[in-house]
């Protein structure tokens, strides 16, 4: 009977196979990437197809930590590594050793999703933009403490701005740990609080001698200073992350180091024009308030002095009597109208009426006018008024008389 094998033992055998094939333990595959999956634990997870044909891959976690650039959907690309089976499952797959962007070079393809996502957070506003000291008492240089970089800074400075204080802070501005100490610089000069103004600067040279500046910790690291930063990476056509997050970026350090430091000699002679600007300026007011004095002094004003007391004076005495004089014919107006209200107030006095014969009479009983026949019956006591007194009296009897005619 022959031999019956297990779907394990299959499945070791088939990989044994592809392991000792030439080809499959070491090849390049291009292709369009698709179903991409990042794992929690740093694996990734994709399938890589052409027109025709697809094959799953993977790219375990110490594999992903050199990659510069993130895997998308539809990025065609070329890995490198082996064809093996993943016995559990029995399914063969393409383990992923590199991975690079099929067209273009990888450090490019992660400089323009490093520039896209950093300005669609704004750390390249304009608004964000620190304005520069116009004379900083000290300047922070970040640069290696070798080669022309350093000297070139130094010599324009000191050129320009003879004791000027310069402050170095040296750091690896190439390989693996020139990001970390760019980055622990600018943020120890920020807590120190000790510069002004930082250049960060280097030399020329290709994109991946100048990665360190397009890495993601110095482009925060130079959002969060507190400290202008130019940016003097490479040559006038090198451009990186830096230099967009920078608050001003110079074309070379030299350039940076003029831009940061003002002519001495030419301050000095802004500062003598300006000195004599404001003498002349000083004289020309001076003859202008001279002439206006001397002119001044030639009025009546100087030359008699109480000239203008005197005439307001009289125009108060003026004053004084014609409001006296308002006053007493005001007052024999007001006296005049006196004299009148008061003769008709006698006319229309109940005493002037007395004085003609007439008389009021009252009721004792409720002091009220006594008008009518009616408001008296005999035996009731009344009050009758005339000119000069009171006379009390009782009423015998009354009796009613038409004077108008009435039935």
């Amino acid at each position: 009977m022959e031999y019956i094998f297990t779907v394990t033992e299959i499945n070791k055998y088939i990989k044994e196979i592809l392991t000792k094939d030439s080809i499959l333990s070491n090849l390049y595959v291009k292709g369009e990437i698709s179903n991409y999956k990042p794992h929690y634990s740093g694996h990734m997870y994709f399938t890589l197809k052409d027109e025709k044909s697809i094959i799953k891959c993977v790219m375990f976690k110490g594999q992903t930590v050199g990659l510069k650039f993130i895997p998308e959907n539809g990025m065609r690309v070329i890995v490198a590594g082996y064809v093996s089976v993943f016995e559990r499952d029995g399914q063969y797959q393409l383990y992923v050793e590199e991975l690079q962007p099929d067209g273009i070079g990888n450090l490019y393809l992660a400089f323009e999703q490093l520039k896209k996502k950093l300005e669609a957070e704004g750390l390249f506003d304009k608004a964000a933009k620190k304005k520069l000291p116009y004379l900083p008492k000290s300047i922070g240089v970040i640069t290696s403490s070798t080669g022309a970089v350093i000297r070139d800074i130094i010599n324009v400075v000191k050129r320009r701005f003879p004791n000027m204080q310069i402050k170095i802070y040296p750091v690896a501005v190439q390989g693996e740990q020139a990001a970390p100490s760019i980055s622990k610089a600018i943020k120890i000069l920020n807590k120190l609080n000790c510069v002004d103004i930082i250049i960060l600067a280097r030399g020329g040279g290709s994109l991946e001698e100048l990665w360190p500046f397009n890495e993601e910790m110095v482009a925060r690291s130079i959002y969060e200073s507190t400290i202008p930063i130019i940016s003097a990476v490479g040559h006038e056509t090198d451009f990186t992350i830096a230099d967009f997050v920078s608050d001003v970026r110079a074309p070379t350090p030299s350039a940076a180091a003029e831009i940061v430091v003002p002519e001495k000699r030419i301050l000095k002679q802004k500062l003598q024009d300006l000195d004599i600007r404001l003498q002349n300026a000083l004289i020309k007011k001076t003859e202008i308030y001279r002439t206006k004095l001397l002119r001044l002094s030639g009025s009546i004003v100087f030359k008699k002095p109480y000239n203008r007391t005197n005439q307001e004076r009289l125009r108060l005495d003026n004053l004084e009597k014609h409001m006296f004089d308002l006053l007493i014919s005001k007052k024999e107006k007001a006296h005049m109208n006196v004299s009148l209200l008061n003769e008709k107030l006698k006319m229309l006095s109940p005493l002037n009426v007395l004085s003609r014969g007439y008389s009021i009479a009252k009721s004792e009983k409720d002091n009220k006018l006594i008008k009518s026949v009616y408001d008296v019956i005999p035996g009731d006591k009344i009050g009758i008024t005339v000119q000069d007194g009171l006379i009390t009296a009782m009423v015998e009897s009354t009796e009613y008389i038409n004077n108008y005619g009435d039935e």
